[in-house]
């Protein structure tokens, strides 16, 4: 018997499973919580506080991920390690840190451990949008040829904004890092002992392209002086492709997972590109959602198109032999989460106790008794910025239409219309710029849990849906290119298409539109483009009502008249 590892690396945990690799089953799986979620208010240790839109975590919570899961994994299949052959990793992204020349983490140094530039930028850290909005602005100046591949737009959650702000609020943070990486890089590179840059990390979030690799020096230079040399300095690495072997499993991360040293591990990849082999996709035409806390939309193509407002396009970044896409929506889980948490009246919450159902289920079922436009409510997805198709994290939420009769149930469903909404733009985007969309599928927490979700999904989409035969789609995935790392001399497979054919699946139902209610939805989507247009490119008012509150607030300043 052969199996592989995948662990998935998400925003409030880390899940890994156990798949075997002649038949794609998951024998066991595991979650470990991070100790420290999300740091977006105060910094661990000192409790000093930190300003609005910063999210930071703590690397070591991602070594207690390996050090708990993957033991238990081992136990809960009552699995032989010698019959391990390989594991792969994948990160949501862009999550980067600076480490010193032993690939220390700077905050995990007691000199650094005060600096909150020091931990590890989070995805969702959206305090780099004003040098994000720079660096378009001078690439736009100086006609950066690299712009055109991630839509027009680099998003302030990729890497460079996010090092343009070190180097400009910490100097002494940027020149004490010997590099700055991709937290999916750093566990590879805790794991086999050398640091193996992704070319999916490396395409997607950090400018980098494989036939003329990154922007010139003086185009850094112009960002901030310090960075003039960043590639070589901060960046520096070889690229590998996803697909490839990083290397061995060390003695030391062999001793803390329990596995063998020498054990294969795969270059490690973005959690929505590493879903694609999962759900079996292995040609164009066919977009995935991961749908969490936010969603991603990866799908491939023959070629490089560009695509307004797109998160980038990487040959060879998804699969090899194709161009993948992304574009995504940065609230979505999110969105409803924050609505159940501060909106939902105590009637509602009670109902929902004595019913002994959870208040999204019971909010979804109220919302599934209305018909498309019967609330009269339309919103804006926004809540926490726009990653396509506007690339633009200043943005913010919105929603018209409120009476004194709008009840929790209709609002609660206009937030998940207006997500549907978005990746139905996303969608139409591309098929406008040469990149056919033909398939939907689906993966993640959102698609595993929420029928009535998934429902308005297709109606407003008009297309079936697809859903991922796993639940853990992303750690699925990392598992099957585990077993390509591990290749086929050793148990694994020499090619994606024949790996995923063993080990990638699809649950046998799908989701297909009703027509009605697309016929709706076809005019509440027109609206929504309108406000889209407005609200993103016509009138400010989101942008600087933000400022204002950032000016008012950000340092204390008083609530009262």
């Amino acid at each position: 018997m052969a199996y592989t590892i995948g662990v998935d690396f998400g925003t409030l945990s880390g899940r890994a499973v156990l798949v075997n690799v002649r038949t794609g089953e998951e024998i066991a799986s595991a979650v470990k919580e991070y100790t420290h979620a999300v740091i977006d208010r105060t910094l661990p240790k000192t409790g000093e506080k930190l300003p609005r839109d910063w999210a930071l975590q703590h690397p070591a919570d991602y070594i207690e991920v390996l050090e708990t899961a993957i033991p238990n994994l081992l136990q809960e299949a009552g699995a032989d390690p010698k019959d391990v052959i390989g594991i792969g990793i994948d990160f949501t992204a862009c999550t980067i840190l600076p480490i010193d020349v032993a690939g220390q983490p700077l905050c995990m140094l007691p000199e650094f451990e005060r600096e909150p530039h020091s931990y590890v930028k989070l995805w969702k850290h959206h305090a780099a949008q004003k040098h994000a909005d720079r660096l378009n602005t001078i690439a736009e100046d100086t006609k950066e040829t690299f712009l055109k591949r991630y839509g027009g737009k680099i998003s302030s959650e990729w890497m460079i904004p996010k090092i343009m702000q070190i180097a400009e609020e910490a100097p002494h943070i940027y020149k004490a890092a010997d590099r700055i990486v991709e937290a999916a890089d750093w566990i590879v590179y805790q794991l086999c002992g050398s640091l193996k840059r992704s070319n999916c990390t490396a395409g997607y979030k950090a400018i980098w392209n494989e036939e003329t690799g990154y922007p010139p020096d003086h185009f850094f230079e112009r960002l901030n002086p310090l960075m003039k040399t960043i590639t070589k300095d901060k960046l520096s690495g070889t690229i590998y492709s996803v697909g490839e072997k990083a290397g061995g499993l060390t003695e030391k991360m062999a001793e803390l997972t329990g596995l063998l040293p020498g054990t294969a591990v795969a270059v490690a990849n973005v959690d929505a590109h590493v879903s694609v082999p999962a759900v079996g996709i292995t040609e164009p035409g066919k977009m995935l959602m991961i749908m969490g806390t936010s969603t991603c939309h990866v799908l491939l193509g023959e070629g490089e198109h560009i695509v307004p407002g797109m998160c980038g396009v990487v040959n060879n970044g998804i699969l090899p032999g194709y161009a993948g896409y992304e574009a995504g929506q940065s609230c979505v889980g999110d969105h409803f989460e924050w609505f159940v948490k501060t909106c939902v009246p105590r009637d509602h919450e009670k109902e929902a106790e004595d019913k002994h159902i959870d208040i999204h289920e019971l909010l979804s079922k109220k919302a599934a008794e209305l018909v498309p436009g019967e609330s009269g409510l339309l919103a804006l997805d926004w809540w926490n910025g726009n990653r396509s198709t506007l690339v633009d994290a200043d943005l913010t939420g919105m929603m018209l239409g409120m009476t004194l009769h709008t009840k929790p149930e209709e609002i609660y469903r206009a937030l998940i219309e207006a997500t549907a909404f978005g990746t139905r733009m996303i969608i139409e985007t591309f098929r406008e710029n040469g990149v056919p969309v033909e398939e939907l599928y689906a993966a993640g927490g959102i698609a595993e849990k929420n029928p009535f979700i998934m429902q308005i999904y297709a109606d407003v989409t008009n297309m079936d849906i697809k859903l991922s035969g796993s639940p853990q789609a992303p750690a699925l995935g990392s598992a099957i290119f585990g077993a390509l790392a591990a290749g086929r001399e050793n148990g694994g497979y020499s090619n994606i298409a024949e790996a995923c054919a063993h080990m990638g699946k699809l649950k046998d139902g799908f989701y297909a539109p009703t027509r009605e209610r697309a016929e709706i939805y076809d005019s509440l989507y027109a609206e929504y483009k309108e406000l889209v247009h407005y609200f993103g490119k016509e009138n400010n008012v989101m942008k600087r009502l933000k400022a204002i509150k950032n000016r008012d607030f950000a340092k204390g300043g008083s609530r009262h008249a």
